[in-house]
């Protein structure tokens, strides 16, 4: 059973779609980011920095927020956590404001990931992202469950094989009780099959694929090296070439330590702490 309050919040038109491109209330087109978490010297929580920096990218041009997404090292985050945080990029993404914040709720046991679900859409988020579990051929039943306990949430799939495989193959994908899926794989050959036989909406994890992605006509882009230059991945989605050449550098700098080198990167640019939980200079 849905709650009343999150019924009237994420409630669809008769159409089934939202008011905008034609996505389900809590979708996004363009390029949204797999905001990092922000964490102080001792390497407490500061979910206060980490709204702050949410809202910065929302002025930059970031048209979604993932909130404990792979990107947020979500695996050292405790339940208690996990709502601060949530709460904390609500406030300062507010609902209504055309930029969803999304949830990452995925975890290695259906149990969990409903609990994280749970949570997630009572924290106020307007969309959940799971990743597949690990080491789980088909994962129809886990997402089932999902689906389940968002109620009227949409829900995106996350095909990840580098960090949970198998992922999710192309046929269990279209029998997902999802709204879309995001792919993080950064294979072309299953994103060119994945627009021509999935039908829910499609983001790109990797920005190697922004700029195709934008041009082929996928929904959009959920990634990791927004968090440190917002507006080369915009424009790359947008179809700039000089763009998607500028972002492989940070890209290839970010995954060569991660997330120690991915915080490096978005301090420089914007002061924010470098200090990770995970990771080979984790706490």
């Amino acid at each position: 059973m849905v709650p009343e309050e999150r019924k009237e919040r994420y409630e669809v038109s008769d159409t089934g779609v939202g008011p905008e491109g034609g996505e389900p209330v809590g979708l996004f087109r363009g390029v949204g980011v797999a905001l990092v978490t922000l964490f102080d010297a001792d390497g407490g929580l500061d979910a206060g920095a980490t709204a702050e920096h949410a809202a910065r990218l929302v002025d930059l041009g970031i048209r979604a927020v993932l909130v404990a997404g792979t990107t947020g090292e979500p695996a050292s985050l405790e339940a208690d956590e996990r709502r601060a945080l949530l709460a904390a990029v609500r406030r300062a993404v507010p609902a209504g404001g055309g930029v969803p914040v999304i949830a990452g709720t995925g975890a290695a046991s259906t149990r969990q990931a409903v609990a994280h679900t749970v949570a997630a859409c009572d924290g106020g988020a307007d969309a959940v992202l799971a990743l597949s579990p690990p080491q789980v051929a088909d994962p129809r039943p886990y997402y089932d469950a999902v689906a389940k306990a968002a109620g009227a949430v949409p829900v995106l799939a996350y095909h990840f094989p580098e960090s949970c495989p198998p992922g999710i193959s192309i046929e269990h994908l279209r029998d997902l009780p999802v709204a879309g899926c995001k792919d993080s794989s950064g294979d072309v050959t299953r994103f060119h099959e994945e627009l021509a036989r999935f039908d829910g909406a499609l983001y790109v994890g990797s920005p190697v694929l922004t700029y195709l992605a934008g041009v082929m006509g996928a929904t959009g882009a959920l990634l990791a090296i927004a968090n440190v230059d917002p507006e080369r991945c915009v424009a790359a989605f947008g179809g700039d070439v000089d763009a998607q050449k500028a972002l492989i550098a940070p890209h290839l700098t970010a995954t060569a330590a991660f997330p120690s080198a991915l915080k490096g990167l978005v301090a420089a640019r914007f002061g924010t702490s470098t200090t990770v939980r995970m990771g080979r200079d984790g706490c």
